[in-house]
């Protein structure tokens, strides 16, 4: 989105769902994943909003109680694009665009461009269905609903971003947002649901390697030398590795030592395989975190983490509300995190010397155009903040865009289809792609480790009756699942939300390990891992799979040093 519209986050708060007339939601799942925005969408549902669903599973929004879709476009995973690409065909050859709204807010010749592109007949429902799967005539009906509402918002998920057409689909979907006016007012708008609580804020704070805070290049000398005057030392204008490249590096003998804090990459990261081979290449691997999770099996060093009620900060929304975080009891483990990582960069020879987590914030202020008037005493007077807050916006800013694009006139972006390079064959002749449940959260590092597990207690495939008959599997039946990856063992449904061909699972269970047969492919432009799409066989096994026997070996021994922490703390 910072391409077209001149900033990488959503442009609505969630309220605004409430004066939407037709939903356009997009691999996501907000009735598992997000459910108290779903609660907000399906009681809009319930006043008559039309909604839309893409997404090549038939979640509960589709139909169930009280709600049903007006669309369903069961698209084959790794085809968002092509379908993006066939709506705004419909909209552009049939008449639809708002043309008032693009001529006043857009950049006339970037519509131009695009226009042209998009009307091209290879774009068009009927050239795409053979790569989407979803009917031409659906699609049709589908744009026409979405170009033809007073309000219309697009509402997407993991399911996006996680193939390696991540970011050309989200400029698809701004495009489409624009050229139908669905920007700058409520009701309408591009607006992600994260995967994770504090994405947005990680996101905003320089998370990338490749920018400082508030989406700032690093190669940008203006920005650099504020950072530089502040800390005291010189900084690169080069941009840093992402995840996967550590590891590779690791392997090459290139990359010495890892800093994980909050994050479990030996469950949560693509190529299960690769990425512990990485972590053992490594010489110092340190986990900062609450309990000891599977990355911690490899970790040199363990640092306890500190939950939310032992700290004080801000945790930053999907809506870019920036909310207080306040500590109730005083941390188990004797430091909150960020003390920690103070505590760590003083003995590397840091001179930084924070006495509370305002002065972060304080900091982050002085450094950070578009939160700029950003303090913890406005957060407290306020209840909460939508950024950009500064001087333009002092009480911040619930809706984006409204009178102009951040960037100036909004840009339309060309986004050629291109396939991505796991396909299915004779070896591997179905696509998996994966998913979350309610009861449980990511990684399960938290709530498999409550009563949750009573509803949720192990990671299942879901398959369609006709790829389970060609199998012989029933329901109940384990499943051996083989990708070029890897393998692992787990137990089978029978499900009809699946079209044939097509297979899920959730990710929540370490030893289910659905990782291990996820691809390294990624985003072209984010690096984001592609997890949607996976080629895959099944079969019925009667036992578990080679990895996950090792696995448990290496998860006795962890047990064994979290026996002797035990023993040593009494």
């Amino acid at each position: 989105m910072k391409n077209t519209f001149g900033t990488s986050a959503g442009t609505q708060d969630f309220k605004s769902v409430a004066q939407s007339d037709v939903i356009l939601l997009i691999g996501a799942n907000p009735t598992d994943a997000h459910p108290v925005f779903a609660s907000r969408m399906k009681k809009r549902l319930r006043e008559g909003a039309k909604l839309i669903v893409a997404d090549p599973r038939r979640i509960d929004l589709v139909r169930s109680a009280h709600v049903e879709a007006a669309h369903h476009l069961a698209l084959l995973p790794g085809t968002n694009v092509a379908l993006i690409n066939a709506i705004a065909h419909v909209v552009v050859t049939e008449g639809l665009v708002k043309e008032d709204y693009v001529r006043e807010r857009c950049d006339l010749a970037a519509f131009e461009s695009w226009a042209r592109f998009i009307a091209e007949e290879r774009n068009s429902p009927e050239a795409m269905q053979a790569i989407t799967g979803v009917p031409a005539t659906e699609v049709r009906a589908a744009a026409r609903l979405f170009a033809n509402a007073r309000n219309g918002a697009i509402y997407y998920g993991l399911g996006v971003t996680e193939h390696s057409q991540g970011s050309t689909m989200v400029m698809g979907m701004a495009n489409l947002a624009m050229a139908t006016g669905n920007i700058g007012r409520d009701g309408v708008g591009v607006n992600p649901l994260r995967g994770q609580n504090n994405v947005q804020g990680a996101c905003d704070m320089g998370s990338f390697p490749h920018e400082y805070s508030g989406y700032r290049h690093v190669s940008d000398d203006a920005t650099r030398e504020l950072f530089e005057h502040l800390w005291g030392v010189p900084l690169s204008k080069e941009p840093g590795l992402r995840i996967p490249n550590m590891l590779d590096e690791a392997l090459t003998g290139g990359f010495k030592g890892i800093y994980i804090q909050g994050e479990d990459i030996a469950q949560s990261d693509p190529d299960t395989q690769s990425v512990v081979a990485g972590l053992m290449a490594m010489e110092c691997v340190i986990v900062h975190d609450l309990f000891l999770n599977e990355t911690a099996k490899y970790a040199h060093v363990f640092l306890p983490g500190s939950s939310f009620l032992e700290k004080d900060g801000t945790f930053t929304n999907a809506e870019r509300r920036i909310s207080r975080v306040r500590k109730v009891m005083q941390p188990l483990a004797g430091l909150a995190d960020w003390e920690v990582t103070q505590r760590f960069a003083q003995a590397l020879g840091m001179a930084v010397h924070y006495t509370h987590p305002s002065e972060v914030m304080d900091e982050i202020a002085r450094l950070t155009p578009s939160f700029a008037g950003v303090s913890y005493a406005k957060i407290d007077a306020m209840g909460s903040l939508q950024w950009p807050c500064n001087d333009q916006a002092p009480q911040g800013t619930p809706i984006m865009h409204v009178d102009h694009f951040v960037r100036g006139k909004g840009r339309f972006m060309l986004t050629e289809f291109i396939p991505t390079d796991e396909r299915t064959g004779a070896r591997f002749p179905l696509l998996l792609t994966t998913g979350r449940i309610l009861s449980q959260y990511n990684v399960g590092a938290q709530t498999a480790r409550t009563p949750n597990n009573q509803w949720h207690d192990e990671d299942v495939l879901e398959i369609h009756p006709f790829d389970a008959e060609n199998r012989g599997i029933k329901s109940g039946d384990h499943v051996l699942l083989q990708s070029r990856s890897g393998e692992t063992s787990l137990r089978a449904v029978i499900s009809e939300r699946m079209q044939p061909g097509v297979v899920y699972t959730t990710f929540h269970h370490a030893r289910t390990g659905a990782n291990v047969v996820t691809t390294d492919y990624s985003d072209w432009a984010t690096n984001c891992p592609e997890y949607k799409v996976t080629a895959v066989q099944v079969s019925r096994t009667s036992g578990i799979s080679e990895w996950q026997k090792e696995d448990r070996k290496r998860d006795d021994f962890l047990r064994r040093i979290e026996r002797s922490a035990a023993d040593v703390a009494r």
